[in-house]
């Protein structure tokens, strides 16, 4: 047993290569082998994003606060709120953060695989992002 107290694995900004806009992210556990959970809490700031990417087990995200927008390619931008579970599938291509005006806080669930917990691709546009929630 491990016991992580509060405040003792400090918040860290998203990194800008895999997001747009300010993202926050605090770890709730990366846990160790054999086990693969890798669980963050983040944040996003109105209008912030993913990049597109996919995850080698899938992915959960649970909203916990505010309005986001979650899209699988080729399929239209939904709306997300809290309470709502979105289970994405392995190597189902998406995106997910705030709406364009409300920010948005989920927590992230995935597995690793061989230490990799997802495959990051190309920015999600403007203009992708702005499509209206279908």
């Amino acid at each position: 047993m491990k016991l992580f107290p509060a405040g003792s694995r400090p918040t860290k900004r998203a990194p800008e290569e895999y997001f747009t806009g300010t993202v926050w992210q605090d770890p709730v556990i990366v846990a160790e082998a054999p086990a693969r959970l890798v669980t963050f809490r983040v944040s996003f700031e109105p209008g912030a994003r993913t990049a597109w990417h996919t995850h080698p087990f899938g992915q959960t995200l649970y909203v916990i606060a505010g309005v986001g927008r979650f899209q699988t390619e080729g399929k239209p931008v939904v709306e997300i709120k809290p309470g709502d579970t979105v289970w994405i599938p392995p190597g189902e291509k998406h995106w997910h953060g705030a709406a364009p005006t409300t920010g948005m806080t989920h927590i992230a669930m995935q597995e690793a695989l061989d230490g990799k917990t997802a495959d990051w691709m190309e920015k999600v546009s403007d203009e992708q992002y702005a499509k209206p929630v279908g």
